[in-house]
């Protein structure tokens, strides 16, 4: 079975040339990280917390690799001094994609207030993020971001909130 949203994001990432993935797995990224899974030539690597993945992306970029992170939303918060100290500092291009909870369609009280951060916390970090209404607008915009974060030399985020997965069911 084909899942929509997740598939056009992969299909994105790999249209990107990004062949080093890293992340922390959420509800809303599960079909996602099947289609990373299965793919030869994007490695893959699970993460127990965000900073995890970002170190481990840290080393795959200082060896030749583009990257990208997945997390929800609530990993944004976890992940600000490795995106500070680390990825400011030393100019590391990578993009971050975010399932956005928090906002319509929220069954968990306790996401709500990193769903109503996330975008703030972008601005103060600096990090441009592009909010993809639809599958086909999210690989154009995903291939944009990768070519930006390289420009940039810092990381390009992508939001995907409730409506997007939608197209997963």
């Amino acid at each position: 079975m084909e899942y929509k949203g997740s598939y056009f994001i992969y299909k994105g990432l790999k249209d990107s040339g990004i062949t080093f993935i890293s992340g922390v797995p959420c509800a809303n990224l599960k079909h996602l990280i099947k289609y990373l899974e299965e793919d030869k030539e994007i490695k893959y690597i699970p993460a127990t917390r965000e900073e995890e993945a970002f170190g481990i992306l840290t080393g795959a970029y200082l060896a030749g690799k583009k990257t990208a992170i997945i997390m929800q939303n609530s990993g944004l918060g976890n992940s600000i001094n490795a995106l500070a100290s680390l990825y400011k500092t030393y100019q590391i291009p990578t993009l971050i994609i975010i399932s956005h909870r928090g906002l319509l369609k929220e069954q968990i009280p306790a996401q709500i207030p990193m769903g109503l951060w996330t975008e703030k916390i972008l601005d103060i970090c600096g990090i441009p993020y592009f909010k993809p209404k639809n599958p086909e607008e999210a690989h154009k915009i995903i291939k944009y971001s990768a070519d930006y974060m390289e420009k940039l030399s810092y990381p390009v985020a992508l939001l995907f909130d409730a409506l997007y997965w939608e197209y997963d069911k």
